[in-house]
């Protein structure tokens, strides 16, 4: 009996295809909104854990800086770094990778016959580490290019295809770069990181600290303190100590009553990517649940349209009961009618979702994400639509009085 009410309702749909694919035409419109929104939602949080990712493995930015209720607060007047209090992190706090002091500096460098307006930083190898930074060709300071303050400098990608790229036979590697009132060799050139969080990420040149204090910036402090930690490390443990030895450095005295405020910052980017995380995820739910007003108009529209049919069809209707037909065989025969419809919306917003996500994926740069289970439970709540919004035609057909509507015209 289902197989032939099945068919029944197949061909009742088929009857009227462009009145049935009009009838399907909010169910579509909402399966492929909601599909595409959490596509797309979930690819640019993978995005945005990859990019925040990039900046360091379990990386601590320790930056001066007054610390004031609400978060902000700037450096100005506040002390900055030495490269002590590097090596005492290192060699105090257990759990730490790798410890990297770091001074940056805005300026224009000249190579080649051109310029390029880019940031300089001065670090350790230790930078290479905490950053999570690979190189394409070249090599990593030696030991007495850090201690001496050499002429030596590692470029990023863009510095390098700014000032090179364009001169045949030239990559950029063992070339002389200008920075300020001295000459630096280039000896080594980073691995493309592209955007980060940040800005452009290769748009960087490194040199050894001591060079950068001494030829550059003319001071021996450090502007950050780039802390990476061991993998297993706890986090929150880790950040306390590390507070706790800076506090004592710069003499703040005990937290608290009696103590002053940090005038330091730690920064966390494996907090930031979870906050961030989150912060996608919620609104990526409330994309698609806007999105899902869409499915109930469509289901409003498949009620229309059954109703519409249920009176077309008043006389068939009237003359099945007259030949015996059940209340329960008319009720499912318009049941499955309006659940055939919402499915194949359903289905063919599925199709159009799929490619939808990834054309846009493409062109927004982030990752596509398919996911089987959002695209499953779619096109399941759209046939769920259609036994909501089709059971009260299907009731009004089923509850026919047989001679009435032999009678109707």
């Amino acid at each position: 009996m289902l197989l032939s009410v099945l068919l029944l309702a197949l061909r009742s749909v088929m009857r009227n295809m462009l009145r049935s694919g009009l009838t399907i035409l909010g169910i579509v419109i909402g399966v492929s909104a909601v599909i595409t929104m959490v596509t797309l939602g979930r690819g640019a949080t993978v995005a945005i854990a990859a990019q925040i990712t990039s900046l360091g493995a379990n990386l601590l930015i320790v930056s001066p800086g007054q610390r004031v209720p609400g978060g902000g607060g700037g450096a100005g007047g506040v002390p900055q770094f030495t490269e002590e209090d590097a090596l005492s992190i290192q060699s105090q706090i257990g759990g730490v990778a790798a410890v990297a002091p770091q001074g940056r500096l805005a300026v224009t460098v000249v190579a080649n016959g051109r310029n390029w307006a880019t940031t300089v930083s001065g670090s350790s190898n230790e930078w290479f580490s905490t950053g999570n930074w690979q190189l394409a060709s070249g090599r990593v300071f030696e030991d007495d290019e850090q201690r001496a303050g050499a002429a030596v400098c590692v470029i990023g990608e863009t510095v390098r295809r700014e000032l090179y790229g364009g001169s045949p036979g030239l990559t950029g590697l063992g070339e002389a770069l200008r920075v300020k009132q001295f000459s630096c060799t280039v000896v080594g050139i980073l691995a493309a990181k592209g955007q980060g969080g940040m800005g452009d990420q290769d748009d960087t040149v490194l040199l050894p600290l001591h060079t950068l204090q001494r030829r550059v910036t003319g001071s021996r402090k450090v502007s950050t303190l780039l802390v990476s930690m061991e993998d297993g490390s706890d986090a929150t443990r880790l950040k306390a100590s590390l507070r706790q030895l800076m506090r004592e450095r710069r003499r703040l005295g005990e937290s608290g009553a009696g103590g002053l405020d940090d005038n330091f910052n730690i920064f966390d980017t494996q907090q930031l990517a979870q906050t961030l995380a989150s912060t996608m995820g919620v609104l990526t739910q409330l994309l698609g649940a806007v999105a899902a007003v869409s499915l109930l108009v469509g289901g409003i529209g498949i009620m229309n349209i059954m109703l519409v049919s249920v009176t077309e069809r008043t006389r068939e209707i009237g003359l099945r009961l007259a030949v015996g037909a059940l209340e329960q065989e008319v009720l499912l025969q318009f049941l499955i009618e309006a659940v055939v419809l919402s499915a194949l919306g359903g289905l063919v917003g599925v199709v159009l979702a799929v490619g939808a996500s990834f054309g846009l994926s493409r062109l927004m740069g982030v990752a596509y994400e398919f996911d089987l289970g959002i695209n499953v439970l779619a096109l399941l709540f759209s046939a769920f639509i259609g036994v909501v919004f089709g059971y009260f035609p299907a009731l009004r057909a089923a509850r026919m009085d047989p001679i009435e509507a032999l009678r109707h015209e």
